[in-house]
């Protein structure tokens, strides 16, 4: 998945154990500008370094994963957490374009008809369809 949108927040990285670091940031995505949405992702791991070539106010292309995840908590009950798992940043204007096609690919200049479209003889009684 993917959004665009307006760094607002950084946060700064979280060693959540010795092995296992995160860090986060918001984002305005403003799909209507009048009501615009801040949405918090999460990098983890190495990907945390992402985020470094990044200032607030700059605009961003966040390639993520939605996650999601169950526990059941000690008191019998169960509780459901959701994660936007942020593993690609790029700024705007350095998102990939599709290709421009190359001199192989060119449009044909043949501007005459199809085969199929002048070698048409008159049709047959046989061939006369209703419609």
């Amino acid at each position: 998945m993917n959004v665009k949108g307006k760094i607002i927040e950084k946060f700064d990285t979280q060693n959540v154990t010795d092995s296992f670091r995160k860090r986060e940031f918001v984002i305005e995505y403003a799909d209507n500008p009048q009501y615009p949405e801040f949405v918090k992702f999460e990098l983890i791991q190495a990907n945390c370094d992402q985020l470094d070539g990044f200032q607030v106010g700059q605009e961003v292309d966040v390639s993520f994963n939605l996650k999601g995840r169950k526990w059941n908590d000690p008191k019998g009950g169960v509780k459901y957490f959701n994660s936007l798992q942020a593993w690609r940043l790029q700024r705007v204007n350095e998102v990939e374009a599709p290709a421009a096609p190359g001199p192989d690919s060119a449009p044909s200049n043949d501007m005459n008809p199809p085969e199929w479209l002048t070698n048409n003889p008159a049709p047959s009684v046989d061939d006369d369809l209703p419609f």
